[in-house]
């Protein structure tokens, strides 16, 4: 009897041990996918930049600040709104 609730205490604790670490592995997976997610939304805000209209490069501009946002980066956030603002203004678009 002693041996089985050995046994299930041990493995309890490596449960509680894998469970807490692996979602440390999860957050850090998550946080470099949205940050991948922010870098494609800037590669293609560029492309619609070189040879899309004025809407186009509003609208991309837009995505990357949502982008960033769902990475919680504050500063790349607050400077892609300056932007998207600026890209606004150009399409004819009053905020």
């Amino acid at each position: 009897m002693k041996i089985i609730l050995f046994s299930v205490l041990i493995l309890v604790v490596f449960g509680y041990i894998l469970s807490h670490s692996s979602s440390g592995y999860v957050k850090k997976e998550m946080s470099k996918i949205e940050i991948q997610v922010a870098e494609d939304a800037v590669k293609q805000y560029e492309i619609a930049k070189s040879g899309g209209d004025a809407m186009d490069i509003y609208v991309h501009a837009g995505f990357v600040a949502a982008a960033y946002i769902q990475a919680k980066d504050e500063y790349n956030y607050k400077k892609w709104k300056e932007i998207e603002k600026e890209d606004a203004k150009r399409a004819g678009i009053t905020q």
